[in-house]
Order: C-alpha cells, then sequence, then structure tokens
C-alpha cells in the first residue's frame, strides 16, 4: 500500500476539528429526522464546498487508506458472522472478485471508447478506481428495510473482501500505464500471494490478541489493545507485502467469533467504543466525499464532452453489476448440482436489490487521489471517479429504499429467530436452576430467600421468550416488567444525584451505584 500513497496529508488540525464537528451535527440531524445519515452527508458537502472562505478540505489518500480504512473495516468484521460468510463464501467471492474483475474491464472498456485520450492501461485504471463498492449505506438501509439474512451477509461480505482485489488490480494497471514491466499473470501472482500473506497475518494476530486479552482480566486494557489490532494488523502486512485489508478483515473476524467468549465488561466496552469510531469515521468520510466537488472540478477542463463521458462512466458502472449479478446468481445453480443441493434459490427480486445496491465509496476516491501526479490522464481519471462516487450514492443510495419496497424484499427470519431464541432461552434457564439445585444440594449456606429469588429470577428469563414470540399485539408480562423495572431504577438514580449535588454522598459513591444500575437495565435492553 506504501507504494499508492504519494501525498502528504494537507489537512491542518483546526479544518480537521471543524470537519469533524460539522460532520457528526448532520448526521446527528439526520438520524433525528429518520433519514439516511451517509446520504445527507454527502449532500451537505457538495452543497457546502462552494461557500466562500471555506477552507479546502483535501481528500488525502494517506489519512483514508492507513487512518480510516482500517478501523471502519475491522469493526464491521467484528460485527459480521463468520458462520453466514463461510456459508456464503462462493457467491461472496463471485462478487468480492469476479465482479471487481469485470467492473474492472467493463468499466475500462467504455472509458477508452468515450475518453479516447486515455490509453488502455490508463482506462483500467479508472476500472479499477471505481470497481469496488462500499456497502455502508446499503447495510443501513437493508437493516431499517428488514432486507433478508442472506442478503445482509452478501453485502457485507462483499465489501470486507473486494477492497483488496480491487487495489490490487489498480496496482498493476497504474504501473503498466507508467510503462512498469508488469503482466496480469504477475497482478495474479501478486494477488494470490498477498492474499494469502493476508490472511495468514490476521489468523496469526487474531490468535495472539484474543490469547493476551484472555490472561488479561482487565477489560480496560483488553479494549485498549483491540484499538490497536486493525492498525497493526493493517501495517505489519503491508510492510511484508501482503494485503493489509485482508489481515484486518480476518483479524477481526476471528476476535469477533471469539468474544462471546470474553468477559461481560470487555463486550460491554467494546461495542460502545466500536459504535461510537464507526460514527465517527463514517460521517467523516461521506462528508469528505461531497467536499471534494470544488478541488476536483478545479483540477480539471470541465466540458460538456468530459460530463457527458462521465456520465456514460457511471451509467457502465451501474450496468456491469447487474449484467454479472444475474448469470453470476443462476448458471453455477445450473451447472453444479452441490451447488442447488446446498443453497437456497435465489429469486430475481433479491438480486435486483443487490444489483442496485453497488453504491460507491470513499475507498475509490483515494485510490484516484494517490495516484502518481505523472500518470497520463490523472485528472479526468480523477474527475469520472468523483463523478461516479457521488452519482451512485445519490441516485442508488435515494431510489434503493423505493426499490426494496416496490419489490417486497423482506426478511422473514424474525418468528424463526423469535422461536429459536426461546427454546434456547429455556433451556438456558433450566440449566441454571440445575446448576443452582447442585450448589444448594452441595451445602451452600445462601439463604433460603436468596435462593428461591434466584431461582424465579431464571424462570423468568426462561419464559420472557416464549412471551414475547406469543404476544404480539399487547404487551407480555415480560415487558411489563422490564418497563416497571426501568421506571424504578431512575427513581434510584433521581436519588442518589440529589445526594451527591446535596453533598451526603461523594462522586466515588455516586460513580459505582450508577454502574451497577446502569448494567442492569442494560441487561434488560434488548435491541
Amino acid at each position: 500500500m506504501r507504494a499508492i500513497i504519494t501525498q502528504d496529508c494537507a489537512m491542518h488540525g483546526p479544518e480537521l476539528l471543524l470537519l469533524l464537528v460539522g460532520a457528526l451535527l448532520v448526521t446527528a440531524a439526520a438520524k433525528r429526522l429518520g433519514w439516511s445519515a451517509p446520504l445527507v452527508l454527502v449532500a451537505a458537502g457538495l452543497a457546502v464546498s462552494f461557500i466562500p472562505g471555506l477552507p479546502e478540505f483535501a481528500l488525502e489518500p494517506e489519512l483514508i487508506l492507513v487512518l480510516v480504512l482500517p478501523p471502519l473495516l475491522y469493526s464491521a468484521a467484528l460485527d459480521s458472522s463468520y458462520h453466514n460468510i463461510r456459508a456464503n463464501l462462493r457467491p461472496i467471492g463471485l462478487l468480492a472478485v469476479g465482479l471487481v474483475i469485470a467492473t474492472t474491464i467493463g468499466v475500462g472498456w467504455v472509458a477508452h471508447l468515450v475518453l479516447p485520450e486515455l490509453s488502455v492501461p490508463a482506462a483500467l485504471v479508472l476500472g479499477a478506481v471505481v470497481a469496488p463498492p462500499d456497502a455502508v449505506a446499503a447495510v443501513a438501509i437493508g437493516r431499517r428495510l428488514n432486507l433478508p439474512r442472506r442478503t445482509m451477509t452478501l453485502l457485507t461480505g462483499e465489501s470486507l473482501i473486494n477492497d483488496a482485489t480491487a487495489l490490487t488490480v489498480y496496482k498493476v494497471a497504474v504501473a503498466a500505464t507508467l510503462g512498469v514491466t508488469a503482466t496480469w499473470v504477475d497482478g495474479l501472482r501478486t494477488f494470490v500471494i498477498g492474499a494469502g500473506g493476508g490472511v495468514a497475518i490476521g489468523l496469526t494476530i487474531g490468535m495472539g490478541v484474543r490469547w493476551i486479552r484472555t490472561r488479561l482480566d482487565d477489560g480496560v486494557m483488553e479494549s485498549a489493545l483491540g484499538m490497536l489490532v486493525p492498525f497493526g494488523a493493517y501495517l505489519f502486512a503491508e510492510e511484508l507485502g501482503s494485503s493489509g485489508v485482508l489481515a484486518v478483515v480476518v483479524a477481526g473476524l476471528y476476535i469477533g467469533h471469539y468474544a462471546p467468549r470474553s468477559s461481560y465488561y470487555t463486550r460491554l466496552q467494546d461495542t460502545a467504543v466500536w459504535r461510537s469510531v464507526d460514527v465517527l469515521l463514517e460521517s467523516f468520510v461521506f462528508a469528505l466525499i461531497g467536499l471534494q466537488l470544488k478541488t476536483t472540478v478545479a483540477d480539471v477542463d470541465v466540458t460538456t464532452g468530459l460530463v457527458v463521458a462521465a456520465a456514460w462512466i457511471l451509467a457502465a458502472t451501474i450496468l456491469v453489476r447487474f449484467v454479472w449479478m444475474y448469470p453470476a446468481a443462476y448458471i453455477p445453480r445450473f451447472l453444479s448440482k452441490r451447488v442447488r443441493t446446498r443453497e437456497k434459490a435465489p429469486g430475481w427480486r433479491g438480486i435486483t436489490v443487490l444489483s442496485w445496491a453497488g453504491m460507491r465509496g470513499v475507498v475509490s476516491l483515494a485510490a484516484a487521489s494517490a495516484l502518481p501526479l505523472d500518470l497520463p490522464g490523472r485528472d479526468v481519471i480523477v474527475f469520472c471517479a468523483f463523478v461516479v462516487t457521488v452519482g451512485t450514492l445519490l441516485l442508488q443510495g435515494l431510489t434503493l429504499p423505493w426499490v426494496i419496497r416496490k419489490l417486497g424484499v423482506r426478511g422473514d427470519e424474525e418468528r424463526a429467530d423469535a422461536l429459536a431464541e426461546a427454546q434456547v432461552q429455556h433451556a438456558a434457564a433450566q440449566a441454571a436452576v440445575h446448576r443452582l439445585d447442585e450448589l444448594v444440594d452441595e451445602g451452600d449456606r445462601t439463604p433460603d430467600h436468596v435462593v428461591e429469588r434466584l431461582r424465579v429470577l431464571a424462570e423468568h428469563r426462561g419464559n420472557a421468550a416464549w412471551e414475547r414470540l406469543g404476544r404480539q399485539e399487547e404487551e407480555s408480562p415480560a415487558a411489563s416488567y422490564r418497563r416497571l423495572r426501568r421506571t424504578m431504577l431512575e427513581a434510584e438514580r433521581e436519588v442518589f444525584i440529589e445526594a451527591r449535588d446535596s453533598g451526603r454522598i461523594d462522586d466515588e459513591v455516586l460513580f459505582r451505584v450508577l454502574r451497577e444500575l446502569d448494567l442492569e437495565e442494560a441487561a434488560m435492553s434488548r435491541e
């Protein structure tokens, strides 16, 4: 990666702080209004970019590819299901590898036709730059509209891996454009070595970090160590000539898979930390995308012909995904009995939603900005990459909810999940009561009323899932319990806060009690 980072970071502290604060304010407003924050941020950035007197917020590849991309990938990997990704590895590979290469070739061919001044290698550079979709906006919309789980897995899995493919193809195309000896066979060898090394390094780091964290027994230290993983995995892999992207993803998948075996404190803290990081970085990058308009237009001679050519390239970027998606979904099923047996037949509606969810993101702009200054056609490539990125975000992002609703694509896992949860929760409650009885039989001296209270609590938790499953309209007893208990906890907080304000207790006492009350409320909360 170091080879494609050629510019020094030029965004100064005050400008960076202004951008972060503004992006967070826009995000907060969008969430409050129920709008898609990434799309609002891009639109706001476009509007703000021409306000006189504002500083230019130059997109620096080093800032994005080293400081922003790794933590976003790592956080997404932590929340991803290893089992679901493994079960869908074949279609994810077709999207993250096959579709990226097909997009590079298809968009490159169209770019060379509409912009003859771009050489074939330079046109392929543009194709590689816009090849990897960014699933942040699509996943946010999909969660809100309850897309099927497999569709969400494909979107997330594709976005975790496709950057590695695109950046490898990008390096080979840039080398060919500059006249450096490089063939696609060299590119394939580079990808295989980089992918294998990235997976090995990510797995090694994930296993090492998990081993250390299980012996720390300190939630704060465990979270602090976890914060270093994405940067360490990325930089270490890139230093060894491997894929830093894959190293981060594999490390995140491994650590996230074993997170349920860590302490409750670490899990609560990690969740809060990484959600905050996600909001901050995603707000930053989407606002930064919109703010590139002024800089991008200033660096190139914008003519009607260039705008029309960029529109054709945007159309080709969207169309290639459709052309690839349907054959990739149905041909393997036609050729392989194993695929037909193991995988549920995809519906055309779900494939259409996946095809329309190919919005591009900041990685495309960062890769374009990292192009060598002496690369022939560099300014045109940067301009077209900007048009494709913003165009897909606004055109597809704004219409994706309508497409999902119009086609009626909706997940049906909710009922099955509720039933499975109720069954397992009942078994878990029985195990808890059985263990309690064992301790009592072994001579535990806990008073009878405490034992009975614990027994009732376990039975309550075991019945709660069944009550949620069976009661859709009226409030279940479990929901009533949580509602009333939250009201009681809030009353307790008010008493302790008033005691602190009046000087009857110290802040340390207040903080200790508040933590106990907060943990109890957190245990009752269900997303």
